[in-house]
Formats: C-alpha cells, sequence, structure tokens
C-alpha cells in the first residue's frame, strides 16, 4: 500500500462533475449544516452537532486526524462551483498488513438523490485502487440504510454480510453492521 499518496499531501481528487478536497475553516457554515441535521446521522454512529463552535472545533480535528494518519476527510464539492461543500467523504482504518481501508460518507440533505456520493465514491475507488494500490475497500452501513447500500452496490461492492450485534454507535447503542466490500481485482475487470 503506497500510503504516502494519501499523506504525504492532502490529495485533490477530481472528476467531471465533482472534487473531493480538504474542508477548510472558511466552509464552518456548510460543515454545520450536514452535522446539525438530525436526519443526516439516522443511520450513522455520529451524534449530530448543534453548538457552531462544536463544529468548528471539528474542522481542526478533521486535521489532526489527517497529521496523524488515521483518518482522511475530503469535502465533496461541484466542480462548476468548487467552494460549494455538498458532503463528506472519508476514508479510515488504513490496515497495511493487509492493504484495507474503510470509507464512509455522508451528505447535506439539500443533495440527496442526486448521485453525489455514488460520483464521490467512484472517484475515491480510483484513488484508493490505483493510486493507493488498496486491495480491499469496504463500508459497514446499518441495515435500515437502503440508500447508502445502493450507493455501494452501484459501485461494485458486494454485500458480505451482517455483523450481528457488532458494535456500539454513539447515539445508537449497540448495533447489527451490513459489511459490503470491493476487492482491487473486482475493480479493475
Amino acid at each position: 500500500m503506497n500510503i504516502e499518496a494519501v499523506f504525504e499531501q492532502f490529495p485533490i481528487l477530481n472528476s467531471d462533475d465533482f472534487v473531493l478536497k480538504k474542508i477548510e475553516d472558511h466552509h464552518l457554515n456548510e460543515v454545520f449544516e450536514i452535522y446539525n441535521n438530525d436526519k443526516v446521522f439516522e443511520y450513522c454512529g455520529i451524534i449530530p452537532k448543534h453548538n457552531k463552535d462544536t463544529v468548528k472545533n471539528m474542522i481542526g480535528h478533521f486535521e489532526r486526524d489527517y497529521k496523524k494518519r488515521s483518518r482522511v476527510k475530503w469535502g465533496i464539492f461541484a466542480n462548476p462551483k468548487p467552494d460549494q461543500l455538498l458532503g463528506i467523504i472519508e476514508a479510515v482504518d488504513f490496515n497495511q498488513k493487509v492493504h484495507v481501508v474503510t470509507i464512509g460518507y455522508y451528505l447535506s440533505e439539500s443533495h440527496w438523490g442526486k448521485g453525489t456520493a455514488t460520483e464521490a465514491v467512484k472517484i475515491l475507488l480510483d484513488f484508493l485502487f490505483m493510486d493507493v494500490n488498496v486491495n480491499r475497500i469496504q463500508a459497514e452501513v446499518m441495515p435500515l440504510n437502503e440508500t447508502s447500500k445502493k450507493v455501494l452496490l452501484k459501485n461494485g461492492f458486494i454485500k458480505e454480510g451482517t455483523l450481528r450485534q457488532a458494535t456500539l454507535w454513539a447515539g445508537k447503542g449497540i448495533v447489527d453492521l451490513e459489511i459490503y466490500s470491493i476487492l482491487k481485482e473486482d475493480y479493475v475487470k
């Protein structure tokens, strides 16, 4: 795994329609719009944040986690308007021994149902498989999160099974999670 492709310099990823890039302090209002909406995190292990100062501190935590090489959070931006934040996509748990990474994503509610998450995942897959040389990308999804499952399936992921009462998610308690994955050999076919 070429971990330096991720952490040497913050990677900016592009498609014709979207740019995945670093979230900066001046994006506070858009980040707050996402984190302040209970619906966005209905199926996530993230507790919504209803205080703008808390969200401002979180943007600093995004940078801290990146410098610690533990997590990368990209802002999803529309390419024609590269400063309009539509959502957030992340890569976490870089397991260099087996070349595995976990991804997650969430969008501002006003951008649901427009293919944004599907395209952002596609951009991230290409980067992780082709530039970082990851072998396996996985995502954990709550069983009721049908929309997220569709995003993964459209991108070639397969459902491997359900992890019953497998983890403690903030605000949700102990939850079942469905595990989805895609291997590099599946991706390059």
